[in-house]
């Protein structure tokens, strides 16, 4: 496959004042009755022997969505699942698929991802040299559009699409395997991208993070101003069970929200 030249734009640096999550809700620049937090369990961490009990346990445990990593060994080194894995996950469960395309050339399958059931399809803004294109494409697949960001992708690289999705996809760390400790600046980031959304008047566009969540972590995110949380290794792989593991993620940022 032919090489692609990744994109990168300038950063962006909102004026004015810096914006946390418990200053928007306290100040009502945000709705808290809409703006909920979102536990996305990524099955990347799932036992794929029984992948069905593992996202069922999960859902039990609290989790509202399910993530689905798509790697292609290209664009990020590992390899991992496709459409038909979407489809078995669209099988045992009515919750949302949050469906993370980490791929070069996404726009061959977006059909094909569509068709097994994703809820959501987010593309990296490094592979997709029409953006704009790609991301009508899914809409008008009757499903909802997100776009991502490596850690050293600047956030002026999404200023021109901010309107065109629901989504923005903070990774939090360097794609490609799961269990990695979180980027600490990456969550910089994140502050910068919830204060470029309430400027523009996007309110209620979702911002996610992915990468070494867990119940150290998740705190220090939401106030950063996101608001779903993607994680495998903390729900999967957790001592005590997946709907443990899903619970104590759940309490830590209910102990969050109790600051505000």
């Amino acid at each position: 496959m032919q090489n692609r030249r990744y994109f990168h734009s300038g950063e962006v640096q909102p004026g004015g004042n810096r914006f946390t999550l418990s200053i928007m809700l306290s100040k009502g620049i945000i709705d808290p009755m809409k703006f909920r937090p979102i536990i996305a369990a990524s099955i990347l961490a799932a036992d794929f022997s029984r992948l069905g009990e593992d996202i069922n346990a999960a859902e039990e445990g609290g989790a509202q969505w399910i993530h689905v990593d798509v790697m292609d060994g290209h664009f990020v080194p590992n390899l991992t699942m496709g459409p038909l894995v979407v489809e078995a996950c669209r099988r045992v469960t009515k919750l949302p698929l949050d469906v993370h395309l980490m791929m070069e050339e996404p726009e061959r399958l977006l059909s094909d991802f569509a068709r097994a059931g994703a809820s959501r399809l987010t593309v990296h803004v490094e592979t997709c040299p029409h953006l704009h294109q790609t991301l009508r494409t899914i809409q008008e697949l009757g499903i909802s559009a997100g776009v991502a960001l490596n850690p050293s992708t600047p956030l002026g690289a999404i200023t021109e699409i901010l309107e065109e999705v629901d989504l923005i996809l903070i990774m939090t760390v360097n794609p490609g395997f799961g269990g990695q400790k979180l980027i600490d600046t990456t969550l910089h980031k994140v502050e910068r991208a919830r204060e470029l959304l309430i400027s523009k008047g996007l309110h209620e566009t979702h911002l996610e993070v992915d990468g070494g969540i867990d119940s150290s972590t998740i705190q220090a995110a939401a106030s950063a101003g996101a608001d779903v949380f993607v994680t495998g290794t903390a729900i999967f792989k957790h001592p005590s069970g997946i709907r443990v593991g899903t619970q104590t993620l759940m309490a830590a940022l209910e102990a969050e929200g109790a600051k505000k």
